[in-house]
């Protein structure tokens, strides 16, 4: 259920196949190919798409800073959904500064996939402060190469 106080949600079409955008999202090396909003670079990558799984992003900005992403898979339901936070490490760890929990949803819609990025924050505040990052152009472009990279896989 979303909460409109604390979530962001960005629903999308994909023009590709449930299939290929979950492949795009659990293979580390084709995340690192879309992940981040050009000209941001996912350096690494490691993903277990499992529960408990390992959920590790590493972006560079251009100006060379490095910032790390420590999360953990809470659901995997291939092809159909996918849910992580950094609230927790892999293993079920908890992470010190929690951020954030994403909701993923893949359905086969129109030749493609009806996609939904729902994104939880603890509070208002912290929804605000990932809006004032710019939550919609940053993911919203990164669903666009999302979308690019997942059509070249088409065979």
């Amino acid at each position: 259920m979303t909460d409109p106080e604390c979530d962001l949600v960005l629903n999308r079409h994909i023009s590709a196949p449930p299939a290929l955008v979950w492949r795009c999202w659990t293979e580390a090396a084709l995340l690192k190919q879309w992940f981040t909003p050009k000209p941001v670079e996912t350096v690494e990558a490691e993903i277990d798409p499992a529960p408990g799984g390992r959920f590790y992003t590493k972006m560079r900005l251009p100006d060379g800073t490095e910032m790390a992403s420590e999360g953990c898979v809470l659901l995997a339901e291939p092809e159909t959904r996918l849910a992580f936070t950094d609230a927790l490490a892999g293993g079920w760890r908890p992470n010190a500064a929690p951020f954030m929990t994403a909701i993923l949803t893949f359905a086969a819609k129109d030749g493609g996939t009806a996609y939904t990025a729902r994104v939880l924050h603890h509070d208002q505040a912290g929804k605000a402060r990932h809006e004032e990052m710019g939550f919609f152009d940053g993911w919203g472009t990164a669903t666009d190469q999302l979308d690019t990279l997942a059509q070249t896989l088409i065979r």
